[in-house]
């Protein structure tokens, strides 16, 4: 069985909680992801997600002027490393979220997504088939 460290992503994507919502969003663009760690004083601090820029859209806040500080959602919801992606799958169904901070340590070292899990468990055999 595979554990969270096989399937995260292991580069993390980080933007100071300074930055305007409008840079967050283009880096995730840029770099097609769907979320960024938030940094203040070199600790992350948050994280904020595509879901949370359609909401502030949505809400037709001026994200240029709008700091990612103030949309960020924090405390960061942790799994560690070792733990199976049906853990991962659970916790972010039950905090009804996207993303997940992986840890090792209590250290952050990676980020799953719900794209992650769905690209791992297309690939399981299907008991109903």
């Amino acid at each position: 069985m595979a554990i969270l460290a096989q399937l995260m992503s292991k580069e993390l994507s980080v933007i100071p909680e300074e930055a305007s919502v409008q840079e967050a969003a283009h880096l995730m663009q840029q770099k097609r992801i769907g979320s960024l760690l938030v940094e203040k004083a070199g600790e992350y601090c948050g994280i904020i997600t595509e879901t949370d820029v359609v909401q502030a859209v949505a809400e037709q806040q001026d994200l240029a002027q709008l700091k990612v500080g103030r949309l960020m959602s924090s405390p960061i919801i942790t799994v560690d490393q070792h733990l199976s992606p049906h853990y991962a799958r659970d916790l972010m169904a039950d905090r009804r979220i996207r993303h997940l901070a992986v840890t090792d340590g209590g250290k952050i070292v990676g980020v799953i997504s719900v794209r992650d899990l769905l690209s791992y468990f297309k690939t399981m055999p299907n008991k109903f088939e």
